[in-house]
């Protein structure tokens, strides 16, 4: 081969050796060690490496130097075919990937209950078709426990970068047909619009800003400039030398110093980004930085960061899932040498096997190989979701207890039910009243109004029992992390500009339609503690104390302003203490614990309970009192003699680790026949009753 200085373009100092190769640096695989490295060790729960999940940030930066410097120096050179590029991401990406899908898809069948067979599976398909970043988007954020149960979460990463690979080569084509002379302004301009919309969507939709490509350009299209030369390298090793150790350090401090609690990416992610970009632009040979990024063992970590990355993931999540609890860091530090000898096979046997010249597989069984494997992926997570999960593959006994899982009323899904995507009553239909009846049919006045968050939904099949049996209808008004807070501004209560337009829309329902009689249900403790349980889920360890410090402040206010502006206008408030918090995601504990035929007593402790539950339940206490306000408590169903029940008849009692089942709840109507009993009473503080 020959080497090939690209002179007179735009790519002068990148070197080539080939069409489709540029000249190795060292220095490169050292920084993509400098990326992996922290990302495993963060994700696999070591101390310290609080900020590793920037790494990703990194191979970003990484990535659009090396594919601009290839795209760019072929182009220039009139050598440039997109068949040949697309050959090479595929013989670079596919191998690995498709044996990490099929090693997940494997041990999902044998390890994940249906729902999260079915999640995966969401997944799986999203990974063949590059673009499980919008797939994980629409379903959660990165750092939540939903996050840490998906096998796949990490191919958001690729998805990313190959939706960039599929629009930058047409870009480039398109620049240097029409406005070569512009290549670096249209680039930077991108760059510096991309940037602008991840500052701004950060603080607004920080998931999207986090998972999808629009919000993600401006770091490939930094390591794309550095392609361009745009600032000469400096010709001195000493100063080179000191640029390459800036960017080593930035890169430590953003490790180091960042947590799952910073706004990221946006500006912060700067900081690892310059970093990136201070060693490629560097370049740095001698010198401690220099000798640091190209000593062999970095070296070793780069060639095999890609398998690295895609089999670490998959190990401590399926770890996780066998364990049943997160992994402790001794734990953590096996999976990680574990991952380090995978990936060094998986490098060795799968991954060179299909690169360069020596791979005896041409492009036209390449392709259809690649197809075909993606047409296998996605029929399998097809099957797997139109079946619900498989159940099926679960003993008969196992099949009926996780059945509590979809034991869900029609006011806990939409059109009953307004989730936190938009679906359900619109703002117009609650102030005109078209909700969900509840009780006995009617045409008449609503004589009462369920109003409250998700737990509303799991509390009305009671409500709605106790109303049929009285002869008194009502209307559901229930929004998902939307606690009948008006004006409350509540971080753990989700999107607050929806939450406060769904509240003005149904204390406007109440004011219109002069509604006498109100039950206020909501998750109190979270909102209360301003904290779900910690590790809430699979992972649940009921000997991790339960978070208690008192946020209560603007729950109390809102609370209290409500309640007094309800009994001005004459509703009466009934105030619905909350249900204990189990933890554990119940159908799955317990469909686990008859599996291996261990105890199904999967609750957690009452003194537990009682913690967490204390400050909510004073308050409520205190609001009731003073505005004369009834109670309905339905702790003493489920906890008593200072013991908490997880099953009743061998049925979970929650469909999750919070929401009570529809069967649980309709057991629980009686409660409630007290409320539709009672005589008319004179509300506006005239006392208990």
């Amino acid at each position: 081969m020959n080497l090939i200085l690209l002179r007179n373009s735009p790519t002068e100092f990148v070197h080539r050796l080939a069409p489709g190769h540029l000249k190795y640096r060292a220095d490169i695989d050292g920084l993509r060690a400098l990326a992996i490295l922290p990302v495993v060790l963060y994700h696999a729960g070591i101390p310290g490496f609080s900020g590793g999940f920037v790494g990703v940030d990194v191979f970003f930066v990484i990535s659009g130097f090396l594919m601009a410097s290839l795209i760019s120096g072929e182009i220039a050179e009139g050598d440039f075919s997109i068949l040949r590029f697309y050959e090479r991401r595929v013989r670079r990406i596919f191998p690995a990937l498709f044996a990490v899908l099929a090693a997940s898809a494997v041990a999902a069948w044998l390890l994940l209950m249906p729902v999260e067979l079915e999640y995966f599976a969401h997944s799986l398909k999203a990974a063949a078709l590059f673009t499980s970043n919008i797939q994980f988007e629409k379903e959660s954020g990165y750092f939540d426990i939903g996050a840490q149960l998906k096998p796949l979460l990490h191919t958001w990463s690729l998805a990313v970068e190959e939706q960039f690979y599929i629009l930058f080569p047409l870009l480039l084509l398109a620049i240097s047909r029409f406005a070569r002379r512009y290549t670096v302004h249209i680039l930077l301009g991108l760059l510096i619009a991309s940037f602008a919309a991840t500052t701004w969507t950060v603080f607004r939709t920080p998931v999207a800003a986090f998972y999808l490509l629009q919000f993600r350009a401006w770091e490939l299209l930094l390591g794309a400039l550095l392609a361009f030369n745009v600032i000469p390298r400096p010709g001195r090793p000493m100063v080179r030398e000191s640029l390459a150790a800036l960017g080593i350090i930035l890169i430590v401090i953003a490790v180091f110093g960042f947590t799952d609690h910073t706004l990221f990416p946006g500006p912060a992610a700067l900081l690892p980004c310059f970093g990136a970009a201070l060693i490629i632009y560097a370049g740095a040979e001698y010198g401690l930085a220099g000798r640091a990024l190209r000593a062999r063992p970095m070296v070793i970590a780069g060639l095999i960061s890609y398998s690295l990355y895609l089999w670490h993931w998959p190990i401590i999540v399926f770890s996780r899932e066998i364990l049943g609890r997160e992994l402790s860091p001794v734990q953590g530090g096996l999976i990680v040498f574990a991952s380090l000898g995978l990936a060094a096979f998986s490098w060795r046997f799968i991954e060179r096997p299909f690169r360069g010249r020596s791979s005896r597989l041409g492009r036209r069984p390449l392709f259809a190989a690649a197809v075909a494997v993606m047409v296998v992926m996605i029929g399998f997570g097809s099957y797997v979701i139109h079946d619900s999960g498989v159940p099926s593959r679960l003993p008969a006994d196992v099949q009926k207890v996780y059945a509590a899982t979809y034991d869900i009323s029609r006011f806990g899904v939409p059109p009953c039910f307004a989730d936190s995507d938009t679906t359900g009553p619109s703002l117009s239909d609650i102030r005109a009243g078209k909700l969900c009846p509840l009780g006995a049919e009617g045409t008449g006045a609503p004589a009462f109004l369920v109003w409250g968050d998700s737990h509303s939904g799991a509390m009305s099949p009671a409500i709605d029992g106790a109303a049929k049996q009285a002869g008194v209808s009502g209307l559901f008004a229930g929004h998902a992390s939307c606690p009948p807070l008006p004006d409350a501004q509540l971080p753990a209560r989700g999107d607050v500009k929806r939450c406060g337009d769904f509240n003005a829309a149904v204390r406007d329902l109440v004011a219109s339609r002069h509604i006498p009689l109100v039950f206020l249900i909501a998750y109190w403790p979270k909102y209360v503690y301003d904290a779900e349980l910690p590790h809430e889920g699979v992972y649940f360890d009921p000997s991790v104390p339960p978070p208690l410090q008192d946020k209560s402040a603007p729950v109390t206010e809102s609370l209290d302003r409500l309640m007094a502006e309800l009994t001005r206008q004459g509703t009466k408030v009934v105030l619905v203490m909350d249900v204990p918090e189990m933890g554990r995601y119940m159908p799955e504990a317990v469909a686990k614990a008859v599996m291996t035929k261990t105890s199904t007593d999967v609750a957690p402790p009452w003194d537990y309970v009682a913690k967490r539950q204390a400050l909510p339940r004073a308050i409520l206490t205190r609001l009731a009192a003073k505005y004369g306000a009834d109670i309905v408590d339905p702790l003493p169903a489920i906890c008593h003699d200072g013991h908490c029940d997880a099953t009743q008849d061998g049925m979970p009692l929650y469909k999750d680790a919070d929401h009570i089942t529809a069967a649980t709840s309709k057991r629980l109507s009686y409660l409630f026949s007290p409320i539709f009993s009672a005589p008319k009473r004179t509300p506006a503080g005239s006392g208990n009753s």
